[in-house]
């Protein structure tokens, strides 16, 4: 395993995983993950076409809310390489902060969103004093509804997130 990148801090370090802010030098992994059908599936294009646009999203999306509101997406490392995104996110309109998760393809199946998610969720309760958290899920997404269900949310209501239809998820925590 290598050693996490010095100049981000780290959220937790799990059995298998380290959570840590996003740096530019994540711009080739947030370039290849924004850009999966996976993710422009189930989450969304963020115009993120180019090594230049995702440094700036790794800017003006997950360090600014970072540094606004003290939460926001990871980077989910597993040994030494970055595999995904995991974190809790401030939405306008909305009360709770909501925890979202991506993985690359290859890192999928193996457990590794929840056992982030679980480290973010008990980040959420010790240093932020959250009581509760929702999750934003697009109709369908079961792989994403298997995962809430395993950390104890469940299906609260319907809404509409940036126009598109969302099934909400809370959890007390």
């Amino acid at each position: 395993m290598t050693t996490p990148d010095p100049s981000s801090a780290i959220l937790a370090m799990t059995g298998r995983v380290v959570l840590r802010e996003p740096v530019d030098a994540d711009a080739p992994f947030v370039l290849r993950l924004l850009t999966d059908a996976g993710w422009l599936r189930w989450i969304g294009d963020r115009g993120v076409t180019s090594l230049e646009t995702a440094r700036s999203y790794i800017r003006t999306g997950p360090r600014a809310m970072l540094a606004e509101h003290g939460v926001g997406l990871h980077v989910i490392e597993v040994a030494g390489t970055p595999a995904g995104l995991c974190g809790l996110l401030r939405r306008d309109g909305y009360a709770d902060a909501d925890l979202g998760f991506a993985l690359l393809p290859e890192f999928r199946g193996q457990g590794l969103v929840a056992e982030s998610a679980r480290a973010v969720l008990a980040d959420a309760r010790e240093r932020l004093g959250l009581i509760r958290v929702a999750a934003f899920v697009s109709p369908g997404n079961a792989a994403s509804v298997a995962v809430l269900t395993c950390l104890g949310f469940v299906l609260e209501t319907t809404a509409a997130l940036g126009g598109d239809p969302v099934e909400q998820y809370g959890v007390t925590l």
